[in-house]
């Protein structure tokens, strides 16, 4: 239960590591969001104006402190179309009806489905982002002049030599520092935070988009905002988790769907694009200190500060420093140990760790990733409690009478092995289908009953289910149909 004062330790349990950490993520945030942009397609002040609205809002909204959401690539490629047919303005109404279904989401506690996806695929899709953040690099790598390499080396130098030294300044923003004071006392030719595109300069305004308020825009825009809304939560949430293992603390799952909602809602009002939440700044943040709300309120509120006041510093911030960052966020990310695990876990979970990773890193699409992982998880978990399954039967003395008792669970992937152990042919006076050892699960197992019972009628057998408990019961007098007038003809006929 949410108190006041276990709200003001989430705003002021970590003053001084929350604000140099802040500081850090808004440095950071900012050639992510110009970069998003231009994958959506819109003007770099778009991604930008999102990145500190998201941030602002959803320290105060969102249910995990210390989480860092701003404007996202999971959710610009999803407007890619959208920007294209349409143009900006159904952009900001699909991102105002997107954050109206997260908030649905939300009050709908969809936050619990994270209790589906398995540890494999979570760490398939912390190995799959550490891939990509590493990939979204290349450009900065490829191709450069070698005073780049030499920069961005001893970027990585500082960021992992400088807390040996001492930890009471993030070595990130040591980093940015240090090379930004390099670049321009020694006119280091290498590209700037400047070369990425124009930064905005004034506040954005509260405005309606500038769409028709019709059936027709509802029907353009729907599509895409139920994908953003999709795509953002299930990011948020599994970031949530990640945030959660990392600093041994909880979030409330379902109230990070409504605060993501209520950010993304106000922010396209104020001309910005859809976000979630992103774990790459996330680690940076974490990783440089942050632990409460402060922390993603203050990345938020200096690049704020910095696009207003700052914006000629900005501008000459070497993009090596922020190379180098993102590098050791994709270090840090990657889950090394999960190749050594390859060999000593179970053959199935690798099997989905890496198709999630795979399925990412090819498509770039987190929820189509993530969504694999979960198909295959279910598939082997179905796979493997069919297996856990028997069927033992002994005859009477008399030869009259069979008694069969089944153990385990009977639902779709269990009924064929349900229906195989019996001999419908044998010549018997009576069977008795013994389940006190069993479950009856689905609509499958029910019919696998149905299925049994008028087999053995149509061979004139006397037969009898014993043993049911209650939750079998329940499903049975729900759906069995084979005390039902005319259910041999009924189930035979198909």
């Amino acid at each position: 239960m949410l108190t006041f004062k276990t709200y003001r330790d989430e705003w002021r349990g970590n003053l001084r590591g929350d604000v140099l950490a802040g500081i850090v993520v808004a440095l950071a945030l900012i050639p992510e969001a110009i970069g998003f942009s231009v994958i959506a397609g819109v003007d770099p002040k778009i991604g930008l104006y999102a990145s500190f609205s998201i941030a602002m809002i959803i320290s105060i909204t969102g249910g995990r402190p210390a989480m860092i959401s701003a404007a996202t690539a999971a959710t610009a490629v999803l407007m890619v179309t959208l920007v294209r047919d349409h143009g900006l303005q159904y952009l900001l109404a699909a991102t105002i009806l997107a954050g109206v279904v997260q908030v649905a989401a939300g009050f709908a506690r969809l936050g619990y489905v994270m209790r589906f996806v398995s540890r494999s695929v979570m760490t398939g899709f912390v190995n799959a982002l550490a891939i990509l953040i590493f990939m979204a690099q290349l450009p900065e790598l490829v191709g450069m002049p070698w005073q780049t390499y030499a920069m961005i080396s001893l970027g990585l130098a500082i960021i992992y030599l400088f807390p040996r030294i001492t930890k009471a300044v993030p070595s990130p923003l040591v980093c940015i520092i240090v090379l930004t004071i390099l670049s321009l006392l020694l006119h280091i030719d290498v590209r700037t935070v400047g070369d990425l595109g124009e930064l905005p300069s004034s506040l954005p305004t509260f405005l309606l988009p500038d769409v028709p308020f019709t059936l027709e825009t509802l029907w353009i825009i729907l599509p895409y905002s139920l994908g953003v809304a999709a795509v953002g939560l299930l990011e948020s949430l599994l970031t949530a988790s990640i945030v959660d293992q990392m600093t041994d603390t909880k979030s409330d799952k379902n109230r990070e769907c409504v605060g993501q909602g209520i950010a993304n809602f106000v922010t396209g009002f104020l001309g910005g694009m859809a976000g979630c939440a992103m774990i790459g700044q996330s680690v940076i943040n974490v990783k440089s200190g942050g632990r409460t709300r402060l922390s993603t309120f203050v990345a938020g509120a200096f690049l704020l500060f910095m696009l207003m006041s700052l914006g000629d510093w900005l501008r000459v911030i070497p993009m090596p420093a922020l190379v180098a960052i993102m590098i050791m966020v994709s270090i840090g990310t990657f889950s090394w140990s999960s190749l050594n695990d390859l060999r000593k876990h179970p053959r199935r979970s690798s099997i989905v760790m890496l198709a999630t990773v795979i399925t990412v890193v090819g498509t770039h699409n987190l929820a189509l990733g993530v969504g694999v992982g979960v198909l295959l998880s279910g598939i082997f978990f179905a796979w493997k409690v069919s297996q856990i399954f028997r069927v033992t039967s002994t005859l009477s003395s008399d030869g009259a009478e069979r008694h069969y008792l089944i153990e385990g669970q009977l639902f779709f992937a269990s009924a064929e092995d349900f229906l195989n152990a019996f001999d419908f042919k044998e010549r018997l006076q009576r069977a008795l289908v013994d389940v006190t050892h069993a479950h009856i699960w689905d609509l499958t197992g029910v019919g696998a009953v149905d299925t049994a019972v008028l087999k053995f009628r149509r061979e004139g057998v006397e037969v009898e289910v014993v043993g049911l408990n209650e939750a079998s019961v329940t499903i049975m007098d729900k759906l069995a149909m084979h005390n039902e007038p005319g259910a041999l003809e009924r189930v035979f006929s198909h």
